[in-house]
């Protein structure tokens, strides 16, 4: 059972939206929310100027921009993303161990301070077998995502993105301290989308998640602070 603070600091919004709409929701979730994730939408849309008005609002930031690119671009764009002032930022760990370690030193490289956390992402929620297959990759999904996990973990990065399936495994693996994000996270009864490896936050959460990030369910919800705070009661009830 999480406490209603711990509960809070679980749950990301994803604000996969536009500006206005970004901050209207944020601006009624005043209160309750404490994390955000910008994505690519608003992120291409708006720069670094939304980051800064999420921080204004007291907001932490995932700024989840999945860098994946020739390591000299990655380093600069790691730099970038952290001068932001978000506090976790996304790469794919596909892009291989020297990418990753391009990151990290673009971070490094801002100095002292309280830099920003490398997050990497080891196969998306949206992916399954079948996915991963008809691009050749041959390991089952478990499989890979333990691969991309211990390489990342291994060049720099900070933490991890996976789905509930295999979030605990990598608990087990990597003990209690690892930060592990879990996308893909669905209410009980609401419509899955995209994802294909899914779970609820309660279930998320006993399997070992830090963090998870939700959307679609706040977001598009008619009530987003009633959906909010519906996961907050289903965190803090006895599992």
């Amino acid at each position: 059972m999480l406490s209603t603070h711990d509960a809070a600091e679980a749950i990301i919004l994803a604000l996969d939206c536009a500006k206005d709409r970004a901050l209207e929701i944020t601006g009624r979730l005043e209160g309750r929310l404490e994390w955000a994730k910008v994505g690519m939408t608003l992120y291409y849309q708006e720069g670094p100027s939304i980051v800064a008005a999420l921080k204004e609002r007291g907001l932490k930031v995932f700024l989840d921009l999945k860098l994946f690119d020739i390591p000299f671009q990655v380093e600069g764009a790691a730099r970038a993303a952290a001068q932001s002032g978000a506090d976790l930022v996304s790469l794919h760990a596909l892009g291989g161990a020297e990418m990753v370690a391009a990151a990290a030193r673009g971070v490094a490289s801002l100095g002292e301070g309280d830099p920003a956390k490398l997050i990497a992402i080891t196969v998306l929620t949206s992916m399954n077998q079948d996915t991963l297959d008809s691009i050749g990759v041959g390991d089952a999904v478990g499989s890979e995502v333990e691969r991309l996990a211990r390489l990342a973990l291994g060049n720099g990065a900070n933490g991890l993105v996976c789905s509930p399936e295999e979030v605990g495994h990598l608990r087990e693996l990597l003990g209690p301290d690892a930060l592990l994000i879990c996308p893909g996270v669905r209410p009980a009864g609401a419509a899955k989308g995209d994802q294909r490896r899914t779970a609820t936050p309660s279930a998320a959460i006993s399997r070992g998640a830090s963090k998870l990030v939700i959307g679609r369910p706040i977001m598009a919800a008619e009530d987003p602070c009633a959906a909010f705070d519906a996961i907050i009661r289903e965190l803090c009830e006895e599992r």
